[in-house]
């Protein structure tokens, strides 16, 4: 067996108070999401229950913390939980612990005309001046205490807890699991390059020349309408080297998610763009989203929703390191703080937060997601450090067993694995489904008071399709 790092313990299990934490009718069920996210037997997690209540909790304003390990409790080998780690997670992943008063979005006033008035303006606004204005809107982002800077894991904790404490329950030594990447890969990473100027497009081909360098295959967002002209040979160079394309936005004005009259239009213009590109993904510009209307959609991915948006124009956050389902949806969590903040918000060209994040999102095994801009790579000071970057990467990969990967086989990969089942008996676990010879069994045990993964060290592909 290999180990994997070790995971939080139960002793800081804390849930913002502003997600209800008891109903009187569970509407989901409270294992649901750890057996997807697992892709472990049904069976080892039919002892999870979350208790029914006649009240509910009060939402409040402003999130703080429910330690709900004191109130859990243990009975004949069943677990009652007073939260129900479904709807807890989905309200994280889905962001719906943001009072709308705490939340940035477009949608909002006075927050919808200050939105319209810089964006009509910004093409003209020097980025000296643009990094003033940013920097007063975003005064005072340190002083938010959820989701926590710089990395956000709850999700990954009230999995991991969930875990803990149902194996205490139970008595069960193990629970195999479907482990989260092909080939054993102890993490995953994507890089994808939002294309905004006509000054980026053009430096598109010598960015493609330095990730490849890196032996590095990327993914490149384009706006369709209005910045910049769009050729089919554009187009063609950047799949003909192997790279990929997604929509971003529709003309990166800042009003997508305006009101939901003007979405819908947008949104069949975006979809005719996808089409038109071959593109299978789409990010939001500004990462503004309202992940409710996401079904108008027609691609296969997103990669719209950070990890934790204090310095973003919407705040909020998914608090998850890994991809999750957004109705059919794949969401692909930014889970780095992007190159333009950190260079210009931040002004920091040193690659510590990188670094930091990197380790947070490495050590639960996560995805670690960039968005490096080539219209800010145009300074020399700007490609040191995405070089540099990219060094750390190629390192994480021969060293730690890392998967760089495009975003389309990313989303291949975690779709063909939330169709595979694990079948089986303790020491003969088998995995069923396309793609299964290159899925690895894991198990999920208790050391020191902590959940810890180890992986089957049994090659991938004699877990074959049976």
């Amino acid at each position: 067996m290999t180990t994997g790092s070790q995971s939080a313990g139960c002793s800081s299990l804390t849930t913002p108070l502003s997600i209800p934490t008891m109903s009187a009718r569970v509407e989901t069920s409270a294992s649901l999401a750890i057996t997807d996210h697992y892709r472990c037997p049904d069976s080892f997690v039919t002892a999870l229950h979350s208790m029914p209540s006649s009240g509910g909790s009060k939402v409040r304003p402003d999130p703080f913390y429910f330690d709900s390990i004191g109130a859990a409790r243990m009975e004949n080998g069943q677990l009652f939980l007073p939260i129900n780690p479904t709807e807890v997670i989905n309200s994280l992943r889905y962001e719906k612990y943001v009072p709308a008063s705490k939340g940035f979005t477009p949608a909002t006033t006075p927050g919808r005309l200050l939105s319209e008035l810089y964006y009509s303006v910004r093409p003209f606004l020097p980025v000296s001046f643009r990094k003033h204005l940013q920097r007063i809107y975003l005064n005072g982002w340190s002083n938010i205490s959820f989701p926590r800077w710089p990395l956000d894991v709850t999700v990954e904790h009230l999995f991991e807890t969930s875990l803990l404490l149902l194996m205490k329950a139970t008595g069960i030594e193990e629970i195999p699991f479907i482990w989260f990447w092909p080939n054993g890969a102890d993490s995953a990473a994507m890089m994808t390059h939002d294309v905004e100027t006509a000054s980026g497009r053009n430096f598109c081909n010598r960015l493609m020349d330095i990730d490849e360098s890196f032996g590095i295959r990327s993914s490149f967002q384009i706006v369709p309408e209005d910045r910049y002209t769009v050729t089919p040979s554009f187009l063609e160079e950047i799949r003909t080297r192997g790279h990929e394309i997604n929509i971003q936005d529709l003309n990166h004005d800042g009003r997508l998610f305006a009101n939901r009259s003007e979405f819908e239009l947008r949104a069949t213009r975006i979809n005719r763009y996808g089409r038109e590109f071959g593109a299978r993904g789409f990010r939001s510009a500004v990462l503004y989203r309202n992940l409710d209307w996401f079904d108008r959609l027609d691609f296969e991915y997103d990669m719209t929703v950070p990890n934790v948006g204090h310095l973003e124009a919407q705040r909020g956050g998914c608090c998850t390191v890994f991809p999750y389902f957004v109705g059919g949806l794949l969401e692909l969590p930014l889970t780095t703080t992007q190159d333009y903040t950190l260079f210009h918000i931040l002004r920091d060209h040193r690659l510590e937060l990188w670094k930091k994040q990197a380790a947070g999102v490495t050590a639960r095994h996560g995805l670690l997601s960039f968005i490096v801009h080539p219209d800010y790579l145009l300074e020399s000071k700007a490609r040191d450090t995405y070089h540099d970057l990219l060094e750390f990467l190629n390192r994480f990969r021969s060293e730690r067993g890392m998967w760089i990967a495009t975003a389309s086989e990313l989303n291949d990969w975690w779709r063909l694995r939330s169709r595979m089942t694990l079948t089986g008996r303790r020491g003969a676990w088998r995995m069923k489904g396309q793609g299964s010879e290159r899925a690895q069994v894991a198990y999920a045990r208790i050391r020191d008071g902590r959940v810890t993964y180890a992986r089957d060290e049994t090659p991938a592909s004699s877990n074959r399709n049976i």
